[in-house]
């Protein structure tokens, strides 16, 4: 069993263990997916908080309507409009506040200046306002936890909604379009915010919208107030210019980087989720993605476990700042806004107590100090918001744009194949003077190759390393179209058949395959995603590949994830903790700052990697009883096992293969080549000799040399 990888800040000398399961000393907290296990004596401590170019507005014409395009597909998530109707109701309320305690505080003065000139106080209007200010402190701060509870449904439901949208235009990309780097840029701009484009675009413009508005009434009632104030203007321009107003908090929140604890998520749909999310991510999955025509399926399955995950689903810092968030509304937190308010009122009683000691202005200017300071950060913080909108709006395009990727492999529009049951006696190939070039390099990996195969015949592709062998397999499933020539199978030209038809006919095993991060039961049926709910296809596959031994012998069997795709959390741990969730700890990786995130697996050896790569290509191929394919192509499918391995999987695949056309690229020339139909011998981008193996034994050129040497290393 792999061992977890692990960060953290710094290394708990504590001595003991921590058990999650421990219900006596371990508290368990349910956060979405995510299960959160913490000491019950947590360490806890005192937190004490601390202009845009014109042509860029010119370019949002060109972007609107890609932002009336994200309003309509927000309109069909479910009860979106309600969420986003009371989220902006509670927003605008909140915009008015600062202006409504303003006039509260206004009203203070008035009751200062009269009881100056009179010498006396109106006793029930300063309650009616001291109540008045208190109960603004306090809907105010109802009003921010329901927006804020408000908001982090809405930003999960737009997340998991345009996830769905990210993974397609992911998934509809080939390969050759895939690995260019600007289209790489493209899809991580796209996917670049953590929060998602579409919340953010929406939080910031109605953030802009309620903080203009706070401060259109904020100027208001000000002007009011000070308009009778001689000095009122001279005093509110010189506070715009002081810093914000300091304030502590007597909050008590944890300290994450100090205290014991551990989060794991044991829900596989997130999981697979999270598995999907990287097939369609990483380069290093994309040649089998295309070539195994898994498009339409793992993203179907995608959305299928996004749709059981719901609400649920969240990166799980993600969720720990939404419980903080959730856990702040407390008594204390209650009383903390209004408690502030008390030294206002303090300060008026003392007004009225010693009227004559204590000029109006003194009031003035304690109200102004308070006001502008918030005033100018408000001010600063709209033109900071406006200045952004033109820049999040041009993100609302890139987010769309990416769907329209052009794809570099056109589809063709011939089905193929005609009949169903005649391509599984065998497709017939023709290379016709076809030469290749990668894209963005001026060499030829092909140059002038020419070959015919009949239906059912078995060809073996020989050469040294980087002549060309494996782009063969390629060019026949189209990952890459030729730059000259041509490919014929079954006598139509490979490029007018449907891409999802051709692909369908064809079953891979690249050289450098790719194992998804999904569990090897899902490795394994991904051969064949029309028929992966078939349990005996699939150990029926793993036993014809000869995985099925090592398997079984696995903790978790079909289930165990070679790469598990979802991460552990957890920060120090006791020195005689050892294993958390049932995998190992690491106490010897580099630490940082920031918790824990393991990345659990098995490890295998190569050959038995092989051998799960080579049980989904028999899910493809063999097994399932409606399988369309007719050409089998191995791409060094024993480079990694032992020469008894290598024997029984040769015998295996001649065996089952039936009446299919079958190609191997090699540079081993063995058991395998003496019943090779045809023999193509490629060096240096040409093919060089052609025939059977006795043939080219025959003819003394190079096949023949080099089939002596190798021969010699077992003399």
């Amino acid at each position: 069993m792999a061992k977890m990888k692990r960060r953290r800040q710094n290394i708990s000398s504590r001595p003991g263990t921590f058990d999650p399961e421990d219900v006596n000393h371990v508290k368990h907290t349910r956060l979405g997916v995510w299960d959160l296990y913490e000491e019950k004596q947590p360490i806890m401590g005192w937190n004490i908080p601390g202009t845009l170019k014109i042509e860029q507005y010119l370019e949002m014409s060109q972007s609107l309507p890609y932002v009336w395009r994200m309003i309509t597909d927000i309109s069909r998530i479910r009860n979106c409009w309600t969420f986003l109707f009371f989220y902006v109701l509670f927003e605008l309320i909140l915009a008015l506040v600062p202006a409504t305690t303003l006039w509260y505080s206004g009203q203070l003065l008035t009751i200062v200046q009269v009881a100056i000139d009179t010498r006396t106080v109106d006793h029930e209007l300063l309650l009616r306002i001291s109540i008045g200010r208190m109960g603004c402190a306090i809907v105010g701060r109802l009003l921010r936890y329901a927006s804020d509870r408000l908001s982090y449904t809405l930003r999960m439901r737009l997340k998991q909604h345009y996830s769905v949208h990210l993974f397609h235009a992911r998934a509809r990309l080939d390969l050759a379009a895939f690995e260019d780097p600007a289209v790489q840029r493209q899809l991580e701009e796209a996917g670049a915010s953590t929060r998602g484009i579409a919340w953010d675009t929406f939080s910031m413009v109605s953030s802009v919208i309620t903080t203009a508005i706070q401060i259109t009434s904020q100027i208001s009632v000000l002007i009011g107030i000070l308009r009778n104030q001689l000095d009122g203007p001279l005093l509110a321009a010189i506070c715009m210019s002081q810093s914000i107003l300091e304030w502590t908090s007597a909050s008590r929140v944890y300290q994450w980087n100090s205290k014991v604890w551990a989060a794991t998520t044991k829900n596989e749909d997130y999981i697979k989720m999270q598995g999907f999310k990287r097939i369609v991510s990483n380069p290093a999955h994309r040649k089998e993605f295309v070539a195994g025509n898994m498009a339409e399926y793992c993203t179907s399955e995608f959305k299928a476990a996004v749709e059981r995950v719901g609400d649920k689903a969240g990166d799980f810092y993600e969720l720990i700042r939404e419980l903080r968030i959730r856990d702040r509304l407390t008594m204390t937190s209650l009383l903390k806004e209004p408690w502030r308010e008390l030294p206002q009122i303090v300060f008026t009683l003392r007004a009225v107590q010693y009227p004559a000691s204590i000029p109006v202005s003194l009031a003035s200017l304690n109200l102004i100090q308070q006001t502008t300071s918030h005033f100018g950060h408000t001010v600063y913080r709209f033109i900071d918001q406006f200045g952004s909108i033109a820049d999040q709006v041009a993100a609302v395009r890139k987010l769309y744009d990416i769907v329209n990727i052009p794809i570099r492999v056109p589809d063709g529009t011939t089905a193929f194949p005609e009949d169903a049951q005649k391509v599984k006696s065998g497709i017939a190939i023709e290379f016709r003077n076809v030469s290749f070039r990668y894209p963005g390099t001026d060499e030829d990996v092909l140059r002038n190759v020419s070959f015919k195969l009949s239906p059912g015949q078995l060809c073996v592709i020989v050469g040294a390393n980087g002549s060309g062998k494996s782009t063969i397999l390629k060019l026949l499933v189209r990952l890459y179209d030729v730059w000259e020539g041509q490919i014929f199978i079954d006598d139509q030209d490979i490029r007018t058949l449907k891409l999802s038809d051709l692909r369908q006919a064809v079953s891979v095993l690249f050289q450098d395959y790719t194992h998804f991060p999904l569990s090897i039961r899902d490795n394994i049926a991904l051969g064949n995603p029309s028929d992966a709910t078939n349990d005996e296809h699939i150990q029926l596959a793993a036993r014809l590949g000869g995985a099925d031994e090592f398997i079984h012998r696995l903790p978790d069997g079909y289930d165990t994830y070679l790469d598990r795709p979802v991460n552990d959390y957890y920060s120090g741990l006791p020195e005689g903790t050892r294993t958390l969730f049932g995998r190992l700890v690491d106490f010897g990786m580099v630490r940082g700052v920031g918790g824990m995130a393991p990345n659990s697996g098995t490890t295998l050896s190569g050959g038995q990697m092989q051998r799960l790569a080579v049980a989904r290509t028999f899910m493809r191929s063999v097994v399932s009883e409606d399988s369309t394919v007719g050409l089998l192509l191995f791409d060094e499918p024993s480079a990694s096992l032992d020469p008894t391995a290598e024997h029984d999987l040769f015998a295996r695949l001649r065996e089952l293969r039936g009446n299919k056309t079958m190609l191997f690229s090699t540079h081993r020339f063995g058991n395998l080549t003496r019943h090779a139909d045809l023999i193509l011998y490629i060096n240096d981008s040409v093919i060089v000799e052609a025939g059977t193996h006795d043939e080219l034994l025959q003819r003394g050129g190079e096949y023949a040399r080099i089939w002596q040497l190798q021969a010699q290393a077992f003399l």
